[in-house]
């Protein structure tokens, strides 16, 4: 079961499945989703989960792992997590067992430009780069709409101001439960989102696509100026040049980072092993990573090779030497239902539906009702190792 339902990103998965059903004989039967975490909720309820899962968030594999979970461990001999980066190594595991893989990552906190017409931004700090706006009178691109997931850029956005202005620390305990949605740290970020894009960007955000907002910045008479977030999000064709560029924050600072993790629900199924062991593998990543039309990163040590310089960038920051500190992706890491009422309240506030205090109780009551499993704080930052 998989949520990547059309483009690229599928065919690149799919480009996967294909080589492993010629060279082992074993049939892959691909259910494609975008309401995955109501559809394997349902399937686990009922006791006919699918095989072979992505996890929608990384707190599920905590909560799958459970004993109502069905999730499935994987032993050495399938999975060589010590081969894995952290913090994806750690995620992958509960009380330090294994029971999924990170088949592809990204880096989120990039600030993309059209690198023919605008200068490189400046990221020293959030605000040197509103400073570099504002100055030089670029408007940012921004779009929230997503379907059932309508509101994760604006949740990225929030997550990269919690890192820049609190660092990894508090942003871990916010991520994880212990920093409440109500305390000053977590209201600033949302404030400081506000300030640093200006009223304009927020102007039907919630209702423009992500990939729609940032295609204005290539058009021939461009409306806005800069783009936040990873490379796979602009729908970027690798196969042609592109114009945009990208900044990266200090090393200094901690960056954001994504991944979509596998699980195996299938007990005993030998051939579902089979197809965890092929996708973990290093052969298996550098697969993915090169399949055509992929945005895919690998956390895996031994995949070092891309297609071009864009890309070769952006994996450097991925790398043991790179000196970045790295935290997963709020939003991914919390409980689903915790998710779903953060990218609610995204869309409420980029419309001025709510007042920020009122949402940000709401989100402290999601919290304390809904929220059954935590990724620990410890495991949401690591350095690459």
């Amino acid at each position: 079961m998989v949520p990547w339902t059309q483009g690229a990103e599928f065919q690149a998965f799919y480009s996967l499945v294909k080589d492993f059903e010629h060279d082992t004989g074993i049939r892959v039967d691909v259910q494609v989703t975008r309401a995955l975490t109501q559809q394997l909720d349902a399937s686990v309820k009922v006791g006919s989960p699918p095989d072979l899962a992505v996890l929608p968030s990384v707190s599920a594999i905590v909560r799958y792992a459970g004993e109502e979970g069905g999730l499935q461990p994987l032993d050495a001999d399938t999975v060589d997590i010590g081969a894995y980066l952290q913090p994806f190594r750690g995620l992958a595991q509960v009380k330090g067992t294994t029971y999924a893989i990170p088949v592809k990552v990204d880096v989120k906190s990039l600030v993309w430009y059209d690198s023919t017409t605008t200068p490189k931004p400046r990221t020293d700090s959030t605000d040197a780069l509103a400073g570099f706006a504002n100055g030089s009178g670029l408007t940012w691109c921004l779009g929230l709409a997503s379907g059932p997931t309508s509101g994760w850029p604006g949740a990225d956005w929030i997550a990269d101001l919690m890192l820049a202005d609190t660092g990894a620390d508090a942003y871990a305990r916010w991520v994880s439960g212990s920093l409440l949605w109500t305390s000053p740290e977590v209201e600033r970020a949302w404030l400081r989102w506000r300030e640093l894009l200006g009223e304009p960007a927020f102007k039907d955000a919630s209702k423009r696509g992500f990939a729609e907002a940032t295609q204005a910045m290539t058009t021939s008479a461009p409306t806005c100026q800069l783009a936040q977030g990873a490379r796979s999000a602009l729908a970027a064709d690798r196969e042609k040049p592109t114009r945009l560029d990208f900044a990266v924050p200090p090393t200094s600072r901690p960056v954001q980072v994504s991944g979509d993790f596998i699980g195996m629900f299938a007990d005993g199924n030998p051939s579902a092993r089979s197809f965890v062991a092929y996708l973990a593998g290093a052969a298996g990543q550098q697969m993915w990573v090169d399949a055509s039309g992929s945005s895919a990163f690998s956390a895996h040590s031994e995949v070092t090779r891309y297609a071009n310089a864009v890309q070769q960038r952006i994996a450097a920051m991925l790398n043991p030497r790179s000196g970045y500190r790295l935290c997963f992706s709020a939003a991914d890491a919390m409980a689903p239902d915790v998710a779903a009422a953060f990218y609610r309240a995204v869309l409420n506030y980029a419309d001025g539906t709510n007042n920020l205090s009122t949402l940000l109780s709401q989100l402290r009551n999601v919290q304390e009702r809904l929220s059954t499993s935590s990724v620990p704080a410890t495991a949401i930052c690591g350095a690459p190792n």
